[in-house]
């Protein structure tokens, strides 16, 4: 029974229950470029592997301070790498008081301060004894940038009048003036 229901079935059927077998590749066509065969392909890339391993040597400590040291200027730079976006987004958010405005200042007074106090755990990972003078540099370049970033965060806050900037900002300490002179009115 099994095989007359075989040869009621369509040929595309019988192919997916029992796939021809593969054909081998001629040996005079070339691969296109590109493109190289599976086998040559994996060889190469373990002799690539293996001799890159050979060559590679471990870096000296000196090599080793000077990329943490980069590294460590990388993240102290972070802070002001975003600040164009959080001061165009200051700006599209307008001066009124509203929510979007209101969290946009406390996150842009936020993250400085954060920052600021986490200088030591952001950039310790860097430090080594040799390289600790160097550090202290770019412990100062990185507060430095969350200050400019505070800054930002005082420029939204002026514009928004939350500063008392102005004479009528402090009218409630200032002595009412002695009148020199009294009008009355006339009947």
């Amino acid at each position: 029974m099994l095989a007359i229901a075989t040869k009621t079935l369509p040929a595309w059927a019988t192919e997916l229950q029992n796939p021809p077998a593969h054909k081998s590749k001629q040996a005079g066509i070339p691969d296109p470029p590109g493109f190289p065969s599976s086998h040559s392909s994996t060889t190469k890339k373990k002799d690539a592997k293996d001799s890159k391993a050979a060559q590679r040597k471990a870096p000296t400590p000196d090599e080793m301070d000077t990329l943490k040291l980069k590294k460590a200027w990388e993240v102290a730079l972070g802070p002001i790498k975003s600040l164009p976006m959080t001061a165009i987004m200051m700006y599209m958010s307008g001066n009124s008081l509203q929510i979007f405005s209101i969290m946009m200042v406390f996150m842009a007074f936020k993250n400085p301060i954060m920052g600021i106090v986490g200088t030591n755990q952001a950039l310790e990972r860097f430090e080594t004894e040799s390289n600790r003078s160097k550090m202290l540099q770019v412990k100062l370049a990185y507060v430095a940038m969350q200050v400019v970033a505070l800054a930002l965060g005082i420029w939204k806050i002026n514009g928004m009048g939350l500063l008392p900037t102005t004479r009528s900002d402090w009218l409630a300490w200032e002595a009412q003036r002695e009148a020199v002179e009294h009008s009355v009115p006339g009947l």
